[in-house]
């Protein structure tokens, strides 16, 4: 898939805690990472999982591969922060494609999310494992709602916060023209998917990265913001 990356701290943060991953080969893999912690937690934990996604190279992608390998980068951070005081509490998101010939296998754990462009239509692909997901998921609160909720951060699942971790897969057949986003929540808190979707869907995949970064920041850049936008080759 064409690639195009943007990441930014944004207008508040003094560091960007975000990571991203474009690796080619046989089987491309691609990845966002937000990590949490404090100020050097998270960048320690972002780094960890995607260095531990590195190790899929020249690997023949499954689901249970991945979940193997969440499994594994979940242990490292978890024990990581258990050696070092100034760690304690770290972990971070982890959202990431693996392509094939013909597929596209989705990891997930977090609030980061994945967007698939198909047909003239956005669609969230992953579940936000978070307090307002849940809320949301329910039936709680509405759509509209959750943009303001007082606890919209705080998230439910996360990698290397835990001594065991679940891990969200699927497989989806790949289309030619499909578009693909990964993103940090500093993207999503900041505009709707509305907003998104016509970005997503701009002729030139450059400008529409640079319009999703351009609205996230004059949202109020309230966190670091990463934007992975990618496109299946017709």
């Amino acid at each position: 898939m064409k690639a195009i990356l943007r990441t930014d701290p944004g207008k508040v943060r003094d560091s960007n805690q975000d990571a991203a991953l474009v690796l080619p080969g046989m089987a491309p893999l691609y990845a966002v990472a937000d990590g949490m912690g404090g100020h050097r937690g998270g960048d320690v934990a972002s780094a960890m999982a995607i260095e531990g996604l590195r190790e899929l190279e020249n690997v023949a992608p499954t689901e249970a591969t991945i979940r193997a390998c969440f499994s594994v980068i979940n242990e490292r951070i978890n024990t990581r922060q258990g050696e070092d005081e100034t760690l304690k509490g770290m972990g971070t998101t982890l959202t990431m494609l693996w392509e094939t010939e013909d597929s596209v296998l989705l990891g997930h754990v977090g609030d980061s999310r994945a967007y698939l462009y198909r047909g003239a239509r956005l669609y969230q692909v992953s579940r936000d494992h978070s307090l307002v997901g849940e809320l949301l998921r329910t039936g709680v609160i509405s759509k509209e709602a959750a943009r303001d909720y007082p606890y919209r951060h705080i998230i439910t699942r996360a990698v290397g916060t835990d001594s065991h971790l679940a891990c969200d897969t699927a497989v989806m057949d790949k289309q030619p023209g499909d578009r693909w986003l990964l993103c940090s929540d500093g993207l999503t808190d900041g505009i709707t998917d509305e907003q998104i979707e016509g970005c997503v869907r701009m002729a030139d995949m450059e400008e529409g990265a640079d319009t999703l970064m351009r609205m996230a920041l004059e949202a109020g850049g309230r966190d670091n913001i990463t934007v992975l936008l990618l496109e299946v080759s017709a």
